[in-house]
């Protein structure tokens, strides 16, 4: 099967859902909030951000002051997590409050149905001002915003095109300052008689990790560590964590990934990647680039690099790309918190700060995300909002990104509709909830595909995780993550854990009929 193929079931499901289209009550509750007390809503969505390259979260590779200040004024969730660890997946379940077998976005490839209740959708109905700006990649023209302007597909990082508002137009410059020009406009010429909420959506640092002129040179002569389990030879786990691609040592692509000559890569269509992105460059652009990168790339031709030096080398390479990209996320999310502090907006705004999942740098020697293990299960939360959250919380409760939703919901005084599966955690925040949940859920779908990370569903709870693994396999893992944090330790097949194994079975199996997903 190719990596574009579906499988009849996935079609049939994926049409049943998308021809559904659901009506939007017109009347609304505010819930002891006046309207001109209304709290506005800056939503800041970066892709594939980890929480590993956040100083906020203890990052031992970079600093990151203005996420950080999120932090900071606000609150720290040290365990959010996504439900199904890939782009548009977890951004149809930001968006809707449900998992991705209920709003029909299970892999990256389906189309999302924009008539279905979202959180913008309800706002806007209630009367703000609703806008996204940056990457949207669901396929699908927004619904729900007054205004929008969007990447096609993933976007571009140098000279990208947007659609606005149905029409779209090449821009000249970097995407990640260009969003931010763009958010900052939107925001200086809205109606201020209004609560606004807008979605600001970074493209960065998501692959191929291109940096801005300024942070070409940034890191040149900074080792980053590697991580401990680095050299993992998966020894105890099935076969689906040997036969993943995305190795930093095997699968990034020399020219695309690694910014070296693309002759390097013996794939037609992967030399291609390269060509037509270099392609887009003007002439000033090209030469910035060719020399920030030249003395680098020549000493790595004459070392001829084999083995662990070589994937070492690459480490590095995507390592300080990756950095520099969200070094010019976090100065220019100063630059909007700026804005609301020089316009006396930061105490009635909710700021939120997150990623659609966690990603791997260099853990068990990977790059990406989509297994249900904790680097790319972890999402990055970050919450300030001064009437509500005080300054310096931690939290270490399990979120999930479809209780974002219902939270936006709640503090802009509005009910959750029956059909969004997620719950608000305001009541963790304000310390008002004392029956939260003790095990989450997720289910992860595309394979074969990019990257060939097998089809999974699991449960983890505070202490465990059980994992099973199926489609063209049929494995369990089990993992106590008190005793091996780094998941290094399958203990499945332990005689001794049989009774643990079938409590965690049937915990999963009542989240599964919970949340209506049949087990496959």
């Amino acid at each position: 099967m190719s990596k574009s193929d579906y499988t009849r079931r996935e079609f049939i499901r994926t049409l049943g859902l998308t021809t559904a289209a659901l009506t939007v009550s017109s009347k609304f509750n505010f819930r002891n909030i006046t309207p001109a007390a209304r709290p506005n809503l800056l939503f800041i969505i970066t892709d594939d951000h980890t929480a590993q390259a956040i100083s906020a979260y203890g990052s031992r590779i970079n600093k990151t002051p203005n996420i950080d200040r999120i932090a900071g004024e606000g609150a720290r969730f040290n365990n959010a997590f996504c439900t199904n660890s890939i782009c548009a997946p977890s951004r149809a379940s930001i968006l809707t409050g449900k998992y991705s077998h209920k709003n029909g976005v299970t892999d990256n490839r389906q189309v999302f149905n924009a008539d279905q209740l979202t959180f913008p959708l309800l706002l806007q109905q209630a009367g703000y001002q609703t806008a996204v700006i940056g990457k949207w990649h669901l396929h699908s023209d927004p619904k729900g915003f007054d205004y929008w302007n969007i990447f096609p597909g993933q976007g571009q990082y140098y000279n990208p095109d947007l659609i606005e508002m149905g029409t779209e137009k090449r821009y000249h410059g970097y995407a990640t300052d260009l969003i931010t020009d763009m958010s900052l406009n939107w925001l200086k010429n809205r109606n201020d008689k209004k609560p606004f909420c807008l979605l600001y959506q970074h493209k960065a640092p998501h692959r191929n990790w291109m940096p801005p002129p300024k942070y070409l040179n940034k890191y040149k002569d900074v080792e980053i560590p590697l991580p401990e389990t680095f050299w993992d030879d998966y020894s105890t786990r099935s076969a689906a964590a040997k036969e993943q691609e995305m190795r930093v040592a095997d699968h990034l692509v020399y020219g695309f990934d690694l910014k070296l000559d693309p002759k390097l890569d013996t794939d037609e269509n992967l030399r291609e990647m390269w060509i037509n992105t270099y392609a887009r460059f003007d002439d000033q652009q090209k030469k910035i680039w060719d020399d920030a990168y030249r003395e680098e790339n020549e000493a790595f031709y004459r070392a001829n690099l084999k083995g662990r030096e070589l994937a070492e080398w690459k480490y590095q390479r995507y390592m300080k790309d990756y950095l520099r990209c969200v070094d010019s996320v976090d100065e220019n999310i100063g630059r909007v918190l700026d804005y609301l502090d020089d316009n006396g907006l930061s105490e009635n705004t909710i700021v939120v700060y997150t990623s659609d999942q966690g990603f791997y740098l260099g853990e068990h020697g990977w790059f990406d995300k989509r297994f249900m293990y904790e680097e790319s299960l972890h999402m990055p939360l970050l919450i300030r909002y001064p009437d509500r959250i005080r300054k310096g919380l931690v939290n270490d409760d399990m979120i999930l990104n479809i209780d974002f939703a219902p939270l936006f919901l709640d503090y802009t005084g509005l009910e959750k509709p029956p059909e969004m599966q997620g719950e608000s955690f305001s009541g963790l925040i304000d310390g008002t909830e004392k029956n939260w949940r003790d095990a989450v859920y997720y289910h992860y779908y595309e394979y074969p595909a990019w990257h060939m990370v097998k089809k999974h569903y699991g449960i983890r709870t505070k202490r465990y995780k059980l994992i099973h693994f199926y489609y063209d396999i049929d494995a369990w893992e089990l993992y106590d993550l008190e005793k091996d944090p780094h998941e290094l330790n399958n203990i499945y097949d332990d005689p001794l854990n049989a009774p643990l194994v079938n409590e965690l079975k049937h915990r999963m199996s009542e989240l599964q009929k919970k949340y209506g997903d049949m087990q496959e």
